[in-house]
């Protein structure tokens, strides 16, 4: 039905037209997120399992980082700036 009342205005279906290219980015855009959704599935629990191992490990190698760069400035900030 959608697709009747687009061929009757063709100006929504020429992608040269501004119009056009904008309503049809949008239907391909919906049509290409349909089939992601339908082909997507929920994770089981030893995938889940992996996936948070490797989220906490990331996030405990960055916050040593961070807290690594940051003891090392407190120090050169001090010698730059010259403590009272």
């Amino acid at each position: 039905m959608a697709a009747a009342r687009l061929q009757s205005m063709p100006f929504l279906t020429d992608k040269n037209n501004p119009v056009g290219w904008f309503v049809q980015g949008g239907l391909e855009f919906a049509h290409d997120s349909r089939r992601l959704v339908q082909r997507c599935t929920k994770p089981d629990a030893k995938e889940f399992k992996k996936i948070a191992v490797a989220c906490s490990i990331g996030f405990a190698i960055m916050g040593f980082i961070g807290y690594t760069v940051k003891l090392v400035f407190i120090p050169i900030n001090n010698i730059i700036v010259g403590g009272s």
